[in-house]
This record gives structure tokens, C-alpha cells and sequence, in this order.
């Protein structure tokens, strides 16, 4: 079955970075457009990048734009995300999608 398990969260300091990783299985990963979402304590759920099945096409949130970067390395069904110069506010529990399936997420807490 489709199954998505995404690693790489923690405890970092304002400005910090963090890598996260999204690693794809039961689906043809290579044929899908793959997205991260996020969703910070009491709020909405959020788009936070997007890329194509090519790793073409990247789109992101306009308040992530300039820090992060999504990616993907087909050959090793893995998504990734690159989170430079965070953020408090980008504290949230980060799921990577497709399909209408999402992993369990991980959590990136931002504080001093």
C-alpha cells in the first residue's frame, strides 16, 4: 500500500536549518507530483512547496519563498525539504502528500 514516512524534524534555534525527508513506498513514486504541507499548534493545515513528478515546476508558499527548498531524488523514492533561515513561526508538524495519502508527519519546533 501507498505509505509515506517523513524524518528530519527537531528542536532548532531561529535561523537554524533543518532537512527533511519524505521517503515514498507501494506507489510509482517517479509519476507523481509530491507536495509538503504543514500545520502549526491551533491552526489550519497549509501548502507549504510543491514539486512534479521531474522535480521540475518547484512552487511555494510566499512565506517560505527564499528559505526553503523542495527536491526529490527519484531513483531513491525520497522527497525532501531544505529549511534554511527558520523561523518561529515555522513551527508546525510537516507532512509530505500525494495522491489524497499523507505520512504521520514530523514535528520542527523553531525557539531560542
Amino acid at each position: 500500500q501507498v505509505q509515506l514516512v517523513e524524518s528530519g524534524g527537531g528542536l532548532v534555534q531561529p535561523g537554524g536549518s533543518l532537512t527533511l525527508s519524505c521517503a515514498a513506498s507501494g506507489f510509482t513514486f517517479s509519476s507523481y507530483s509530491m507536495y509538503w504541507y504543514r500545520q502549526p499548534p491551533g491552526k489550519e493545515r497549509e501548502l507549504v512547496a510543491a514539486i512534479d513528478n521531474t522535480g521540475g515546476s518547484p512552487y511555494y508558499t510566499d512565506s517560505v519563498k527564499g528559505r526553503f527548498t523542495i527536491s526529490r531524488d527519484n531513483a531513491k523514492n525520497t522527497l525532501y525539504l531544505q529549511m534554511n533561515t527558520l523561523k518561529p513561526e515555522d513551527t508546525a508538524l510537516y507532512y509530505c502528500s500525494t495522491g489524497g495519502t499523507q505520512g504521520r508527519g514530523t514535528q520542527v519546533t523553531v525557539s531560542a
